[in-house]
C-alpha cells in the first residue's frame, strides 16, 4: 500500500504487516541472485566499544542474500584497525574493513589534493563515499545500501524493508529511504528533525515563496534518517556533503538526478533508537549544534543552486519565521505526547528551538560569507576523469593493509 504527500512527489511505502520480512527475505534472496546487494556501514573506532553494534553484527550474521559489507573505519590507529578486523570477522558475508586512517588510505587523499579535488574534511560523509568509491571500483553490485552503527534496536527485518523496493526489479524505485517513529524511553525524540527542520521548510515556504524542492523535502516523514538504499548506477554522480547535512544531501541529488516516482521512503519498524547527541549549546564545533548549521547550510546552498538570492534581510526574517513556527508545532508536539501517555521537556524543547534559530541565522551568515565555498565532495565520476587509476590503486590499497595485519 502506498500512499502520495506533496502533489505526488514521492512515493510513502507503509508496513502494514509487521511479520512480512521472512516473505521478503526469501524474495531478496531471487532479486540478489542477479541485483546483488552491499551494505556500507560507516563507523567510528569507538562504536566497536558500545552496545550497539555487536547486536547489529549478530542480526546480520543471519542475512545470507547480501553479497558484501563494506566497513568504512575512522579514527583508528593501527592496532584498533586489527582489533576491527578481528571484530567484523564473524560476519559470515564476504566483507572488509577500510582502514581510512591508513598511510595508504592517506596517500590515496592526498592524490586528490594535487588534482584540486581535496582534501575533503573528516566526517562521515567523507568515510560514506570513501566506501561508494571502494564499492564502484569492484564493480559487481547492483544495490547499495547504507545504515548507521548506533542503533540499539536494530534487527535484520529493518534491513529487508529498506533494500526490497530498489532490489525488487518490478518496482521503478532507485532510491529508498527509510523512516519510522521517533519514540523511546517514553518520550518523544528526533529533535532535529522535529523542532529544526520541519518548521524551517514550513518557514523558507512562507518567506521565500513555493518552492518545488521544499514540498519535495517535507514529503520525508524522517528525511534525517540514515538508512537508506540506492541503485548502484546513481552513486559515480552522487554529490554529497563531507558534515552533517549528508542525508539532505542525499535527498538533494536524487532530487536533482531522479524522477520523483523513482523515490520511495519505507516504514522500516515501529521501535527505533540509537545514540543520542548532546545539544552542545556552547560549542558550536560539536552536536547538535553542528549538525543544525550543516543541514541549514545544505538548504540554503540547494536553494542558491535552484535560483533563490539570499541576503541578510532574508536571513533574519527566517530566523523570526522559523521561531514562531517551531514554537507552534511545539505546542502540537506536546498535545501529542500527553494523548500518548509520553513525556516532553517543554522547557528543554524551546532551549533547543532557541539554539536553532540563532544557528538559522549562523549558518546563513557563513553562506553569506563564503559564497563560492565547494560544499560536496567531487563525484567518483570527475575523481575517475582526473586520476583514472586512483580507483584501481584503492582497492590495492585495501588489500595491502588487511595482508599487513593479517
Amino acid at each position: 500500500m502506498a500512499d502520495f504527500h506533496q502533489g505526488g512527489s514521492i512515493a510513502t511505502l507503509h508496513m502494514l504487516d509487521r511479520g512480512n520480512a521472512r516473505h521478503l527475505s526469501r524474495e531478496l534472496e531471487v532479486f540478489a541472485a542477479r541485483r546483488p546487494v552491499t551494505l556500507i556501514l560507516p563507523s567510528l573506532y569507538s562504536e566497536l566499544e558500545g552496545e550497539a553494534l555487536p547486536r547489529i553484527l549478530d542480526e546480520l550474521s543471519g542475512v545470507t542474500w547480501l553479497k558484501r559489507i563494506v566497513i568504512g573505519l575512522d579514527q583508528a590507529d593501527a592496532g584498533q584497525y586489527r582489533a576491527a578486523r578481528a571484530f567484523f570477522a564473524r560476519l559470515p558475508q564476504d566483507h572488509v574493513v577500510l582502514w581510512n586512517d591508513s598511510p595508504r588510505m592517506q596517500g590515496i587523499a592526498a592524490r586528490l589534493v594535487l588534482h584540486e579535488l581535496g582534501p575533503v574534511e573528516p566526517g562521515k560523509g567523507r568515510n560514506v563515499w570513501t566506501a561508494i568509491g571502494y564499492t564502484l571500483a569492484r564493480a559487481d553490485t547492483a544495490v547499495v545500501a547504507f545504515h548507521d552503527c548506533d542503533i540499539t534496536t536494530y534487527d535484520r527485518d529493518l534491513l529487508a524493508r529498506l533494500v526490497y523496493p530498489v532490489a525488487n526489479p518490478n518496482f521503478p524505485y532507485q532510491l529508498s529511504k527509510g523512516y519510522y517513529p521517533r519514540i523511546g524511553g517514553g518520550k518523544l525524540n528526533g529533535r532535529v528533525a522535529r523542532l529544526l527542520v520541519s518548521p524551517l521548510l514550513i518557514a523558507l515556504r512562507r518567506v521565500i515563496g513555493d518552492r518545488d524542492y521544499i514540498d519535495y523535502l517535507r514529503a520525508f516523514r524522517y528525511p534525517l534518517s540514515g538508512e537508506f538504499a540506492i541503485a548502484a548506477h546513481a552513486l559515480a554522480d552522487l554529490r554529497i556533503p563531507s558534515d552533517w547535512g549528508l542525508e539532505i544531501g542525499v535527498l538533494s541529488e536524487a532530487w536533482r538526478n531522479m524522477a520523483p516516482r523513482a523515490v520511495a521512503q519505507v516504514e522500516l519498524t515501529d521501535a527505533y533508537d540509537h545514540k543520542h547527541q548532546a545539544l552542545s549549546e556552547h560549542d558550536a564545533s560539536t552536536g547538535l549544534s553542528r549538525m543544525s548549521v550543516d543541514i541549514c547550510k545544505a538548504l540554503y546552498r540547494k536553494l542558491a543552486a535552484d535560483g533563490t538570492v539570499f541576503s541578510e534581510e532574508i536571513f533574519r526574517t527566517l530566523r523570526a519565521t522559523y521561531y514562531r513556527t517551531a514554537l507552534d508545532l511545539l505546542d502540537s508536539y506536546y498535545s501529542d505526547a500527553m494523548m500518548n501517555g509520553l513525556t516532553l521537556d517543554r522547557h528543554a524543547e524551546e532551549r533547543a528551538i532557541e539554539l536553532f534559530a540563532r544557528n538559522v541565522v549562523e549558518a546563513g551568515r557563513v553562506y553569506l560569507e563564503f559564497p563560492a565555498a565547494t560544499p560536496f565532495i567531487p563525484t567518483w565520476n570527475r575523481v575517475h576523469a582526473a586520476d583514472p587509476q586512483l580507483m584501481r590503486d584503492m582497492l590495492a590499497a585495501v588489500a595491502a593493509d588487511a595482508e599487513e595485519f593479517t
